[in-house]
């Protein structure tokens, strides 16, 4: 997506600092690797040689990271109203799974170098997404399904009516929230994405109409509103287009960094206030200076990894996402 200031990978810490991105869309850093390494020093000949040789020595180093450190935040620096919302999730099976099948297929050379060259050739006419929808790769990880429940606060047995997930991508997301619902609607820009969601079973809704004649159960907006050119206009149709006592399924990276994919200059018409130096301070503007005033009510969140598969560079790439269960406020004020 954008070049976004990342949070450093070889010192975890709440500030706001370099760090590692999904690659794509949001443009990769790789993570620095400790000098003392003796490894380190050895460079082999060649250039394909080479990035292997960083690879290993990349993958080495993700695999020793604490991934908990994922799933923190200083909840002294909040206040109790919001701190007392916090859910606390942390890297389960189905993340792991996640991450080892990035390793695995990010390991597949010929495929990778394949992925390389096509995306060269087809960047001068397609957007990077439609180019991943194309080649079926760099598929993303929000929530796992256990998370889903832990956020919402709901069991197994919860089934709801409806979902619409916005800006669904290649599905896979999707996926790990669809179980809980009856119908699943979704919105996606990129042909290439609509076509992989229409062979998995998914109606497709126009993006412009979707909100005009329907009402849901829940919506969900994963890392959309940096991504479109109107995310206040965006709010205020999801309002709209909840069923009474619907919700609101909200990922958004922070720091926050708008980037429309579309047009010149990659800005959006509308700016969203959200500031701050650290994770705890961008969580507090985006609630009061955003969410708050488009008259939304936080019922809980989380802060969770926004995983992307690898390339040969690294195995898996990784932003910090606030994930937020949201309501229509019943106070307007």
């Amino acid at each position: 997506m954008s070049s976004s200031v990342w949070h450093t990978v070889t010192e975890p810490s709440n500030d706001l600092q370099p760090s590692c991105s999904t690659p794509d869309n949001h443009a990769p850093i790789s993570p620095t690797l400790p000098p003392s390494s003796t490894c380190t020093r050895y460079r082999p000949r060649g250039s394909l040689a080479r990035a292997l040789h960083e690879k290993v020595l990349q993958d080495q180093y993700l695999n020793r990271l604490d991934k908990n450190e994922w799933y923190y935040v200083d909840l002294t620096k909040l206040p109790k109203e919001l701190s007392s919302k916090f859910v606390q999730l942390n890297p389960d099976e189905e993340t792991l799974k996640f991450l080892d099948e990035s390793e695995m297929k990010s390991d597949w050379i010929m495929t990778q170098l394949w992925h390389m060259l096509v995306k060269v050739f087809l960047g001068f006419f397609m957007t990077q997404t439609s180019i991943n929808g194309w080649l079926e790769r760099g598929s993303m990880f929000v929530l796992s399904h256990e998370q889903l429940l832990k956020l919402l606060r709901v069991e197994e047995s919860i089934k709801y009516e409806s979902l619409l997930d916005l800006g669904a991508g290649d599905g896979k997301v999707t996926a790990r929230l669809d179980p809980i619902f009856e119908k699943v609607y979704v919105t996606e820009i990129s042909g290439t994405m609509r076509k992989l969601l229409q062979k998995q079973g998914y109606q497709v809704l126009e993006i412009d109409s979707w909100h005009q004649d329907r009402k849901f159960n829940v919506i969900s907006c994963l890392n959309l509103i940096d991504r479109c050119d109107k995310p206040l206009d965006l709010l205020e149709q999801i309002k709209l287009s909840l069923q009474p006592d619907g919700l609101v399924l909200m990922a958004v990276v922070l720091p926050f960094s708008a980037y429309v994919e579309s047009g010149t200059d990659h800005k959006p018409q509308q700016i969203l206030p959200i500031k701050g130096a650290t994770f705890e301070d961008q969580v507090q503007s985006l609630i009061n200076d955003v969410l708050t005033p488009a008259n939304f009510q936080v019922l809980s969140w989380s802060r969770v990894p926004y995983l992307c598969e690898g390339d040969l560079q690294q195995s898996y790439y990784w932003l910090d996402d606030v994930v937020l269960v949201l309501k229509v406020s019943s106070d307007p004020s």
